[in-house]
C-alpha cells in the first residue's frame, strides 16, 4: 500500500522561506527512518505557487493561470511517499512527521492512499500504465 503525506503550504512556504536548520535536522532523521525501515519512496519540497501555473479545463478549452495563488491553506508545499503493509502502519508513520512549520507553529499535513493498478477491473488501458510502469509499488 502506498501512502502520500502531504505538506500544506503555509505563508512561510508561499513567502519563499527555507525551513531551520532544527527543522531540515528533524525532516532528514525522520526520512532516515522511514528509508532504513524500508518505507521510502520519495519525497520533496515544492518551491511557491508563484513559481507555477495552474491550467484550467472548462468546456473544451485549457486555460494557463500564472502563480501565486491565494488560498495557501489549499496548496502543498511537499510530500512524502510511503509504502507500508497496512492503513495502520501508515497512521504510525504519519503521527510522526514532524510539524513541517516547526515547534509549535499550527499546520497540518494529510494523507491520502494511492490507487494501485490491482484496484482497477483487468482492462487493456490499465494495462497500459502497468507497461510504462505506473501504478504500482514494490508489494
Amino acid at each position: 500500500m502506498r501512502y502520500m503525506i502531504i505538506v500544506k503550504a503555509s505563508p512561510e512556504s508561499e513567502a519563499g522561506v527555507m525551513p531551520s536548520e532544527e527543522l531540515m535536522a528533524e525532516m532528514a532523521a525522520y526520512h532516515e527512518e522511514l528509508a532504513k525501515a524500508g518505507a521510502l519512496l520519495d519525497g520533496s519540497g515544492l518551491r511557491a505557487s508563484s513559481m507555477g501555473w495552474k491550467v484550467r479545463y472548462r468546456g473544451g478549452k485549457r486555460t494557463v493561470i500564472d502563480g501565486p495563488f491565494t488560498e495557501a491553506k489549499e496548496m502543498i508545499a511537499g510530500y512524502t511517499l510511503i509504502q507500508v503493509k497496512s492503513p495502520e502502519e501508515a497512521l504510525e508513520w504519519s503521527r510522526r512527521f514532524p510539524n513541517p512549520r516547526g515547534g509549535d507553529k499550527d499546520c497540518e499535513i494529510e494523507v491520502r492512499r494511492l490507487f494501485e493498478l490491482e484496484d482497477f477491473e483487468p482492462r487493456e488501458q490499465a494495462e497500459r500504465f502497468r507497461d510504462i510502469g505506473m501504478g504500482g509499488g514494490r508489494s
